[in-house]
């Protein structure tokens, strides 16, 4: 079980976490040169699943989300709350379906990397908090 302190620590890492994984996400260019690092990468280790080349439309999806995904993170920096951790837990279970998806869709396996860090800050952030409220407040 997490003292509210531990988890508000907790929060704001995994605000830093999302912040450097994803500010390369946020440009053409930044995505572009990660992009052809991870296809090094996959070669170098001879991973299964395909990084294919990406259109103009597939980088207006990879920028977006990285955009969104790294104002996100610094509102947890700054202000790690614990219903931002909850919603940030759900965000992370939403984030590993897809990426399940990709992968038995043929994606490339350094997907399950992030997978396996998107289910284990998912777990922790859903972690019991000391004295958290356990009722739904309900109208005044």
């Amino acid at each position: 079980m997490w003292s509210t302190a531990q988890y508000r620590q907790l929060v704001r890492a995994s605000g830093w976490y999302d912040l450097i994984v994803t500010a390369a996400f946020v440009t053409p260019w930044s995505f572009l040169a990660l992009h052809g690092l991870m296809q090094q990468w996959s070669q170098a280790f001879n991973l299964p699943g395909d990084l294919p080349p990406f259109a103009p439309m597939h980088l207006l999806m990879v920028n977006l989300m990285g955009s969104i995904v790294c104002v996100w993170s610094v509102l947890r920096i700054r202000d790690p709350q614990l219903a931002f951790g909850r919603y940030d837990a759900a965000g992370r279970l939403l984030f590993s379906t897809w990426q399940i998806y990709a992968l038995v869709h043929g994606g490339t396996a350094l997907i399950g990397v992030i997978l396996f860090f998107e289910l284990a800050w998912a777990v922790a952030q859903l972690w019991p908090v000391r004295g958290e409220q356990r009722a739904i407040p309900g109208p005044a």
